[in-house]
C-alpha cells in the first residue's frame, strides 16, 4: 500500500521550476509576473544586470502587443533574449554575449519544414540549455531542426498543430494530465512519482506510448495513475531541500510539461518517437522565435507569405501565446515560484 505525500496537509505535487523549486511556497496569484519579479530580483540578487536586463525584457513584450503578426516575432525574441540573460546571470551560468543559434531555408518554397534552425556550442541558446541539463551534442556534427519539429514539440500549441496536419494526429506528443502528485510506500521509506491520465487517454494504448519510463501504480485501482519508474526517497518534510530530492523532481519535470494559466494543465511527453525533440519548452520555443525573428527583420514578404498559408493558424498561434507561456515559464525558473493567472468573477 501507498498513500499521496502530504505537506501541510496539502498533496506535495511537481513544481514548475525545474532548477531551484519553492516547494513550501504558495503559489503566487498575478495576472502577469513582471512587477513580482522584477521586486524578487531587488530583495533576492545583488547583480544590477539582471534587473536591467528584466525590465527590458518587459519592454520588449510590451511592445509586442500592439505589433502586427510579420513583425511581433522580432520583438517577442529580443523579450526572451534578456529574459533569458536574467535566468542565467541569477544561476551564475557563463555565456558567450551572442545569440548561439542561427537558421537558413532549405529551399525557395515557404514551408516551416524548410525553415531550418541550427543549434551552436556557444552563446545564449546553449547556456540556457544547460540550465535544464540538455546536451547539445559536441564536435564538428552539425544539430539542426526543423521550425515545423520545434511547433510540434510545444504543449502550449500541440492541438494546433495536429489540427493543422491532421494526418499526423496518430503521432501526438503530449499526454493530458488531471493531476500529479508524490506518493509513498506505506511502512518504507521509498517513493515516486504519480500522475493520473486523463478520462479519455486512459487505455493501455496510452501506455505502450509512454512505457519506456512510466508504468500503472497498482495502488490505486480505482484511477487510471501511471508512475514513473525510477524511485527516490522520502524522510520527512525536510527531503524537499536535499539535493538528492531536487534531482529526483528534475527527472520527473523532464517528462512533464505544462500550459500556463489559471490552472496549471499537465502532461506526459512522449519521448519514444523520432519527432520528440529532447530540449526544455524554454529552448524550444527561443529557438522556433529565433527563426522567425530572422525571418521578420530580414525576409518579412517571406514571413507574410508563410501567415497566408495553409499553416497560418498554426503560425499565429504561436506567435500570440508564446510571449505569455515563455515569461511565465522563466518566472518560475528565475524565483521558484509557482504563478497562477487569478480567476475574474463574471
Amino acid at each position: 500500500m501507498a498513500s499521496v505525500i502530504k505537506i501541510n496537509r496539502r498533496n506535495l505535487t511537481l513544481k514548475k521550476s525545474y532548477t531551484e523549486p519553492n516547494f513550501s511556497g504558495k503559489s503566487v496569484l498575478v495576472s502577469d509576473p513582471w512587477e513580482y519579479v522584477e521586486l524578487w530580483l531587488k530583495r533576492n540578487n545583488k547583480n544590477n544586470d539582471a534587473l536591467f536586463y528584466w525590465q527590458q525584457a518587459k519592454q520588449f513584450y510590451e511592445a509586442t502587443l500592439s505589433l502586427p503578426l510579420t513583425a511581433a516575432p522580432l520583438t517577442s525574441y529580443y523579450c526572451f533574449l534578456n529574459a533569458t540573460k536574467t535566468l542565467l546571470l541569477i544561476r551564475g551560468i557563463q555565456f558567450a554575449d551572442r545569440h548561439g543559434i542561427s537558421g537558413y531555408r532549405k529551399n525557395s518554397k515557404p514551408a516551416l519544414s524548410n525553415e531550418m534552425i541550427i543549434l551552436k556550442q556557444h552563446g545564449i541558446m546553449p547556456a540556457l540549455c544547460k540550465c535544464f541539463d540538455d546536451q547539445i551534442s559536441s564536435g564538428n556534427s552539425k544539430v539542426e531542426y526543423t521550425l515545423k519539429d520545434l511547433l510540434r514539440n510545444l504543449v502550449y500549441i500541440h492541438r494546433t498543430y495536429c489540427l493543422t496536419y491532421k494526418s499526423e494526429g496518430s503521432k501526438e506528443l503530449f499526454i493530458p494530465l488531471e493531476d500529479v502528485f508524490l506518493v509513498k510506500k506505506d511502512k518504507s521509506s521509498e517513493c515516486w512519482f504519480s500522475a493520473e491520465i486523463d478520462e479519455k487517454y486512459a487505455t493501455k494504448h496510452t501506455m505502450n506510448k509512454i512505457g519506456d519510463f512510466f508504468e500503472r501504480d497498482v495502488n490505486f485501482e480505482e484511477r487510471f495513475i501511471v508512475r514513473l519508474k525510477k524511485r527516490s526517497k522520502w524522510t520527512g518534510n525536510k527531503t524537499v531541500s536535499t539535493t538528492k530530492f531536487i534531482n529526483y523532481h528534475k527527472k520527473a519535470r523532464k517528462h512533464v510539461q505544462y500550459i500556463a494559466g489559471a490552472s496549471s494543465r499537465w502532461y506526459i511527453k512522449r519521448t519514444n518517437i523520432k519527432e520528440s525533440i529532447s530540449l526544455n519548452s524554454l529552448a524550444i520555443t527561443f529557438a522556433a522565435m529565433h527563426r522567425l525573428s530572422e525571418l521578420s527583420r530580414y525576409e518579412p514578404i517571406t514571413l507574410s507569405k508563410h501567415l497566408n498559408s495553409q499553416q497560418n493558424w498554426l503560425l499565429s498561434e504561436f506567435i500570440q501565446s508564446a510571449p505569455y507561456q515563455f515569461i511565465h515559464e522563466i518566472a518560475s525558473e528565475i524565483t521558484g515560484e509557482e504563478f497562477l493567472v487569478p480567476r475574474r468573477g463574471i
